[in-house]
């Protein structure tokens, strides 16, 4: 049962230590009741036998999701959802928007910002996030971007979260020799040797 002016917040990610990091961040908030669950499956009973829930939010590439088919199925279970991804797939947002999601978030906002984003949402608004707007964003100009295709960039970005070869293959959708391919072109470009250096030039940069 839901506690007087207290949000109950699910929050589905297969990513662990990410989502046990700000599953931890959020329960300190004032006002927030979190449960984490990790795939689509044990979201859906957590609404059937638990619910309802002020917010859901769904991992978009984690098991079970099968594209944006795990949105819809939330919606049709009269859910209030929103996605969350580490990819800036900008295209996206408006295709989530018209599914019926109510927020679109980024997994490298910041833990306070990703917690008032929360708050809005669950309160009934929406909320996307800066990466995902329409509009040509200043990373897309950025000197250091422009030297990278679209696949070194988002592979640098995965860098910058943290993400190990597996992990980024994963979410990325492609294979992990395809991943230090796409590494091994992404330092010569940047003319760095290894990740650390990769991640450091692109924060020294203002990149991310």
């Amino acid at each position: 049962m839901k506690s007087p002016n207290r949000l109950r917040i699910l929050f589905a990610d297969d990513h662990e230590l990410l989502r046990d990091t700000l599953v931890l961040y959020l329960r300190q908030e004032e006002g927030m009741d979190v449960t984490p669950v990790s795939n689509l499956e044990e979201a859906a009973n957590c609404w059937r036998l638990n619910g309802p829930y002020d917010l859901t939010l769904l991992d978009l590439r984690m098991p079970g999701m099968d594209g944006l088919n795990g949105l819809k199925l939330a919606v049709s279970e009269g859910v209030r959802v929103a996605l969350i991804s580490g990819l800036s797939a900008r295209q996206k947002a408006e295709e989530v928007s018209a599914l019926g999601a109510v927020g679109f978030l980024s997994k490298s906002m910041p833990a306070h910002s990703l917690a008032n984003a929360i708050r809005f949402m669950a309160m009934g608004e929406k909320f996307v996030a800066f990466d995902f707007l329409g509009e040509p964003s200043a990373i897309e100009s950025h000197p250091m971007a422009r030297l990278l295709s679209n696949r070194e960039f988002q592979v640098l970005e995965q860098v910058c979260i943290g993400r190990s070869d597996k992990e980024i293959a994963r979410e990325l959708g492609i294979r992990t020799p395809t991943v230090k391919l796409h590494m091994k072109m992404m330092f010569r470009k940047l003319g760095v040797q290894n990740r650390t250096q990769a991640a450091m030039a692109a924060k020294d940069s203002g990149l991310f």
